[in-house]
């Protein structure tokens, strides 16, 4: 059988690197890999259907699957997760000391959809009492002057987001002091280059993730890897295939984790952080498959409801080529 020459589109992780350099093969495939930012792939995936596979945002999946028109099937493969408590900046000169202070305020955001806008907002809500409706989204670039959102959302109607003013990009706003403060999963730049007013909601972000991870077991999944639907209806073998060539692929970055002789990764403490991470989330904390993760896809899922974006609850069940929630085993 000669193998399917696909193009692949994801991060630059040293979870899939072993795929990049061929180190895993995929069973079936010939990859032809793209290293590309969450913005463009995601772009170019949903808007026009670009890859054979591809690193998709859970949000804007989520939404193609409720509204009934995914383009893409996704398997259980999550490539970007993260804790969002690092996402919520702030002027530190506005009186914003902890989330309830965000009530009334202008926050700005990149797109509404983003998965880790989902998972921040459904945070401020249910753990602290700050509803969606609560604050005035501003919607702009954050570095280039507009942005539109990847797939059209139709919100709520307490729901309040207005453009950006034509020109600006939030980045230049949250440090005039034209907005209070801004979410999404980039820092904005005038935060990293150090705005004397410009810090994080929560200053101790790891103390805050570890604290939310010991009361929820949650480690929220930002994006997942998709297929081309009718690739996977010709070839049913080959989301089977993703899963396993990409848990291999972790399983090598990982392996390289643990060889302590000279660290693989360019930051210091890099034992010490992998074995708090351990001691807190267990052996595997950055686990693929559907059983481990039924809880927090759930819990995303409620959020995105919730939030009005999909227009339907989706359910786990939905989301995930049937071939993928079992697999063998010796």
């Amino acid at each position: 059988m000669t193998n399917l020459s696909l193009s692949l589109a994801m991060g630059n992780y040293d979870r899939t690197r072993a795929i990049v350099d061929g180190t895993v093969k995929i069973d079936g495939v010939d990859p032809v890999p793209m290293l590309l930012s969450p913005e463009e792939m995601f772009f170019r995936a949903f808007r026009h259907q670009a890859f054979d596979i591809s690193e998709l945002s859970l949000s804007s999946y989520s939404i193609s699957v409720a509204r009934g028109d995914p383009h893409y099937v996704a398997v259980p493969v999550f490539l970007s997760r993260a804790f969002r408590h690092t996402s919520v900046y702030i002027r530190t000169d506005r009186g914003i000391d902890r989330p309830e202070d965000l009530k009334g305020r202008k926050i700005g955001i990149a797109e509404y959809q983003l998965s880790a806008n989902v998972w921040v907002r459904g945070i401020l809500e249910e753990h602290f009492g700050v509803k969606p409706s609560d604050i005035e989204w501003v919607r702009g670039g954050m570095d280039t002057p507009g942005r539109p959102e990847k797939i059209k959302v139709d919100l709520p109607d307490d729901v309040r987001v207005t453009l950006a003013p034509e020109g600006s990009t939030l980045n230049q706003m949250l440090a005039d002091g034209e907005i209070d403060g801004f979410i999404g999963p980039r820092w904005p730049r005038c935060f990293s280059e150090g705005h004397p007013h410009v810090g994080r909601l929560f200053s101790d972000s790891i103390g805050a993730a570890e604290g939310y991870f010991r009361e929820t077991q949650i480690f929220p999944i930002m994006h997942v890897l998709g297929v081309r639907r009718s690739l996977a209806e010709e070839h049913p073998w080959l989301p089977g295939a993703l899963v396993k060539g990409f848990t291999q692929s972790k399983a090598a970055a990982q392996e390289a984790l643990n060889d302590t002789s000279a660290t693989k990764v360019t930051m210091p403490f890099v034992e010490d952080t992998l074995n708090r991470a351990r001691a807190l989330m267990g052996p595997d904390p950055w686990s693929y498959g559907v059983a481990p993760n039924t809880h927090v896809l759930d819990k995303f899922l409620q959020y995105h409801h919730d939030q009005g974006l999909s227009p339907q609850r989706v359910s786990v069940e939905d989301l995930f080529h049937p071939s993928t929630y079992e697999a063998y085993s010796l």
